[in-house]
């Protein structure tokens, strides 16, 4: 999307639980409604400039971008403390003079089809539900995890149900995130398993 006018704009920096990720956070929308991007390298940011920019720091490993803020996960080799303010302010200033975020969307990250709105989520993806039971995953996952996992400056979508077994891609500040295989098991599996007793477990690819 692009910022055709100069705008007074707001960022802060928010830690997440994986601490190799920050998120942040801006007060306007980055992104178009109901979309997500993520950027593993500066040769997949070709119609992404302000992705591509970020990626010429040596220390960005991973961007993902969802409504209105952004998470950058780096290397192992700085701290937070020597980066975010640079960080910061280098996001914000590029906001604020109107440039191009992202001129194009990843196909796959498209916002779901305007018809699976009212009943699955718009964070779906490319994936839309082929039976009644992986609908019904779909809206446990929206209704009860996404909002949390969201709010930490990551994402979960659903990939696939088959023999018991739940298959979540996970985005952002979760991909690769220490305690996400906590997280996974303890919380989003158990939910599951209590709420649908066919799911034997869930099981996650990190985008």
């Amino acid at each position: 999307m692009e910022n055709t006018l100069k705008m007074p704009v707001a960022l802060y920096a928010e830690s997440t639980p994986n601490p190799s990720a920050m998120k942040f956070v801006a007060n306007i929308l980055l992104i178009e409604e109901g979309a997500t991007a993520q950027y593993q390298s500066k040769a997949e940011t070709k119609d992404a400039p302000l992705a591509a920019k970020l990626f010429e720091f040596p220390f960005v490993k991973n961007i993902f971008f969802n409504a209105n803020y952004i998470t950058v996960t780096k290397t192992d080799a700085v701290s937070w403390d020597d980066i975010v303010f640079e960080l910061r302010e280098f996001i914000k200033q590029y906001i604020s003079e109107g440039k191009k975020i992202i001129s194009e969307l990843p196909k796959q990250e498209m916002p779901a089809d305007s018809s699976f709105k009212n009943t699955t989520s718009v964070y779906t993806e490319h994936v839309v539900p082929q039976t009644e039971m992986e609908a019904k995953i779909i809206e446990i996952l929206d209704q009860y995890i996404r909002p949390a996992v969201e709010g930490d400056g990551g994402l979960i979508t659903f990939k696939s149900f088959k023999d018991g077994v739940v298959e979540v891609v996970l985005k952002g500040s979760c991909s690769g995130c220490p305690s996400s295989t906590l997280t996974l098991k303890a919380g989003i599996e158990a939910l599951l398993k209590k709420m649908i007793p066919s799911v034997t477990e869930v099981v996650a690819e990190a985008a």
